[in-house]
């Protein structure tokens, strides 16, 4: 159990925030089946980026990694799976489940990908029915993991796969495809969750040389519903710079909201590929002011938060965020959107709801989020489900209230490792 000691004035900090686990990981696959060496740095080292690595390192790729300097360096195969078999365990990591299997669909041989408890019940189905469609043989008996490929290579031809479980289906396969034999042709079915990891995983994929086509498609503004991958493009090995993690930095500058202070993140723009920088926009309409820098963002928190409406969809990661601190607020806020996040490293919308009441708030759970009408706000031990948002979001809020405490801080290791000793140390920033 930590306690989380309110701060004792308003901070005003700078705060360094680790490298994107959706960059690192969607950059570490790539460059994998790169022609060549790439230097990744800035990369996380977390649980789920770690998991990925090791699978790598089974596979047959050849990785240097260096955590005290952030760094990593993959001998790409060129498109090939060094390893004819291996077994892989991805623990809770959804984005290493994902991408790997379509990743071992490249190679030949028999590849086996396993996982924790949560991450046996979490969704697949999707994703093996669309490989299966482009000719990939896959053992799974539950529709889930543990799973086995009978790999032989990935042929080319049209795949259809639903939008509305995880975005992650679509980017697995999108990085996979510049492989296969042909060239393949993914339709998304329904409208889909979190669109902004996609348009993600389309930039990584450009800074490595791949291009994506999308026809054009009237019935989705953004185009993210219908891609072509023309066969025979080949990824190519390159120094990147992964960014901080806009997830992660979001917790920081949502405490500057509701303790009235200044938190500056650098390195972090507001025209970031990353999805969840946009939280920003979301303070702004709480109250905040936010600076908008070429290399940086900055929230100051205002005198009193307004609740809101808002649909976080695109960025479903931050519903715990911004549950934690509706309780501040002058007024209900509401959530949209977010479905999708029951079946997540937990049931994110049951858990954040529980949390909320422990906590002594009004809360109503809707099919798609919440309704959190705030009330003064009582002492708790916050229990987390084991996941790492829960955790570090209901974090920040103990910064404003007293007598809050996190039952399992240690599960903040799966994407920020020292994520409590930088939160330590906005109270060595107060003025």
């Amino acid at each position: 159990m930590r306690v989380i000691a309110p701060l004792a004035a308003a901070p005003d900090a700078t705060v360094p925030i680790p490298g994107s686990k959706s960059l690192t990981n969607r950059a570490l696959v790539l460059a994998a089946l790169a022609d060549g060496t790439t230097h990744l740095s800035n990369a996380l080292f977390s649980d789920d980026t770690v998991v990925m690595v090791e699978s790598l390192r089974r596979l047959g790729v050849r990785m240097e990694v260096d955590p005290a300097a952030q760094t990593i360096s993959v001998h790409g195969g060129g498109g090939t799976i060094p390893a004819a078999s291996a077994e892989l365990f991805v623990g809770g990591a959804g984005t290493a489940a994902r991408f790997l299997t379509a990743l071992v669909a490249l190679g030949r041989g028999e590849y086996r990908i396993d996982g924790n408890a949560r991450m046996r019940d979490r969704p697949m189905k999707d994703l093996l029915d669309a490989l299966a469609a482009l000719g990939v043989s896959i053992r799974a008996p539950g529709g889930t993991l543990p799973l086995v490929v009978a790999a032989h290579g990935l042929r080319g031809g049209r795949t259809v796969v639903r939008g509305e479980v995880s975005s992650q289906f679509v980017s697995a396969l999108l990085m996979a495809a510049p492989y296969a034999s042909g060239d393949v042709e993914i339709v998304v079915e329904g409208a889909l969750t979190a669109a902004p990891y996609v348009a993600m995983t389309l930039e990584v994929m450009a800074a490595f040389g791949v291009t994506v086509d999308r026809p054009a498609d009237r019935s989705q503004e953004e185009g993210l519903n219908h891609f072509r991958v023309r066969a025979g493009q080949r990824y190519r090995a390159r120094a990147y710079a992964v960014e901080p993690d806009a997830s992660s930095a979001a917790y920081f500058l949502a405490a500057a909201a509701i303790t009235g202070g200044r938190v500056t993140v650098r390195r972090l723009s507001a025209r970031s590929v990353q999805g969840d920088v946009r939280f920003i926009d979301v303070l702004e309409r709480m109250g905040c002011a936010v600076e908008r820098g070429d290399d940086a963002v900055t929230v100051q928190g205002p005198a009193s938060l307004r609740g809101v409406d808002v649909d976080l969809n695109a960025m479903s990661d931050q519903t715990m965020t911004l549950a934690a601190i509706a309780p501040f607020a002058e007024g209900p806020t509401r959530i949209r959107g977010v479905a999708h996040i029951r079946h997540q490293e937990s049931d994110r919308l049951a858990a954040t709801a529980a949390e909320l009441r422990r906590l002594g708030q009004e809360v109503e759970m809707l099919d798609d989020g919440l309704v959190i009408v705030p009330r003064p706000v009582r002492p708790a031990v916050v229990e987390t489900y084991r996941d790492h948002r829960i955790a570090m979001a209901f974090a920040i809020a103990g910064l404003r209230a007293p007598g809050i405490a996190i039952a399992d801080p240690e599960c903040e290791t799966k994407t920020f490792p020292d994520f409590f000793e930088r939160l330590e140390a906005l109270s060595q920033s107060v003025p």
